[in-house]
């Protein structure tokens, strides 16, 4: 098991080494992002030099204010280390998300009502039903959208389905027919803002391996929210699915990590089915690598096995230990195009499967490679040719540290 006194001096070492400011303050952070946070850590933290605002802010920056409003709603404290203007606005944090979580929970069943009536199977996936799993709540975890699983088959039927709803397509019609596949499917209810997104056995390309959707729905599970049963993806579907996705943003925001730590921490999880999922698609590193940032980073147990195999693992200790000093350091945001790639192909366990993987990915058109208006008769290979020149304009210029 991996011990929390050696995770917090892996931590401040790795701070320390990398002339990292304030590094109290991200340490008060991760703990109170953790599954289990040690109130007593936090005391000795808060006796040194220590800033709520910088705190804050990157609670923000990382998704997880919810969270921290939360924990520090309910942590014993000093009342001379928590500013009353701390814990209004944590207050206030919390009052907005339930507010926006019942609306979108509300719109949820909505949805899944019209989604019923026209029979098309859905699963929900991240959002309020990940909220409840990870934190027992739905108005826990910061999100903006709501996440639909969807066969490929139904995406026509599902689109007419949110036209009914008042929703606006960001993917037209004339696509859909045309078999181009975007990077999700949006849609866009503008009376209230609202964003829906639908994703497919198509639409996860982040997936090494193309994911059998239909093995998803067969091994589907459910969640309460509202006192209502919505069918969710199983556990092991999920556990890879959030792995895969923080690995999509090569673990950019502390809040993916804070959901694979939370969902093992709390979750009854079939280790095996767990890894043969992972296997199914290809993505035993990425599981591994976002294990490997839950336990070190926030103190997450793993079965004595899965430890010995994550450990046992140099590409990810190395990525992990850089994801690491990025969270730490919010003056590395941008990440240049040839770390992209070698990020990338690192994801699978082999450099050929790597290579294929990021080839794969960087001649796979999204809608941001569609030419507006021309979405149904534009040849694919010129959306497919330009996309590497697109990718080159975005991210060339990022950062390589």
């Amino acid at each position: 098991m991996l011990a929390k006194a050696s995770t917090e001096s892996s931590t401040l070492q790795t701070l320390a080494r990398d002339n990292i400011e304030r590094p109290l303050d991200w340490l008060a952070l991760l703990e109170l992002a953790a599954p289990r946070p040690n109130f007593d850590n936090l005391a000795g933290l808060f006796h040194n030099s220590f800033s709520w605002s910088v705190l804050l802010q990157r609670a923000e920056d990382h998704g997880i204010i919810p969270l921290i409003a939360e924990r520090v709603e309910s942590a014993v404290l000093d009342p001379t280390w928590l500013p009353v203007k701390v814990r209004d606005r944590t207050r206030q944090a919390r009052r907005a998300q339930t507010v926006f979580t019942l609306r979108l929970t509300a719109e949820l069943f909505r949805v899944l009502d019209r989604f019923a009536e026209a029979r098309i199977e859905a699963l929900v996936t991240k959002g309020p039903a990940l909220s409840v799993r990870c934190y027992g709540d739905p108005g826990m975890r910061q999100y903006a959208d709501l996440d639909l699983v969807v066969r490929e088959d139904d995406i026509r039927r599902g689109t007419q389905a949110m036209l009914d709803l008042a929703y606006e397509p960001r993917v037209p019609l004339a696509a859909i027919d045309a078999k181009k596949t975007p990077g999700e499917y949006a849609f866009l209810r503008i009376a209230t803002d609202l964003l829906v997104e639908f994703h497919t056995e198509r639409t996860f390309r982040y997936h090494p391996r193309r994911l059998q959707i239909d093995k998803l729905f067969e091994r589907r599970a459910s969640v309460v929210i509202d006192g209502r049963d919505v069918p969710v993806l199983s556990l092991e579907d999920e556990l890879v699915l959030i792995c895969v996705h923080g690995a999509k943003h090569f673990w950019e925001r502390l809040m993916w990590i804070a959901d694979v730590a939370a969902l093992i921490s709390r979750q009854p999880l079939d280790w095996d089915r767990a890894l043969a999922v992972a296997n199914e698609v290809g993505a035993q590193r990425i599981l591994r690598l976002g294990l490997r940032l839950a336990a070190n980073l926030l103190g997450a147990n793993l079965p004595s096995q899965i430890e010995a195999s994550v450990r046992a693992d140099r590409a990810v200790a190395k990525l992990a230990a850089q994801i690491e000093c990025r969270l730490a350091r919010p003056d590395l945001h941008e990440i240049g195009i040839l770390r992209r790639a070698a990020f990338r192909v690192r994801m699978r366990d082999s450099l050929l499967p790597g290579l294929a993987y990021l080839l794969r990915l960087s001649l796979s058109p999204t809608e941001e490679d569609w030419t507006p208006g021309k979405e149904g008769n534009r040849p694919a290979f010129m959306d497919v040719i330009s996309r590497p020149f697109r990718l080159v304009r975005k991210h060339g210029r990022g950062s390589s540290k």
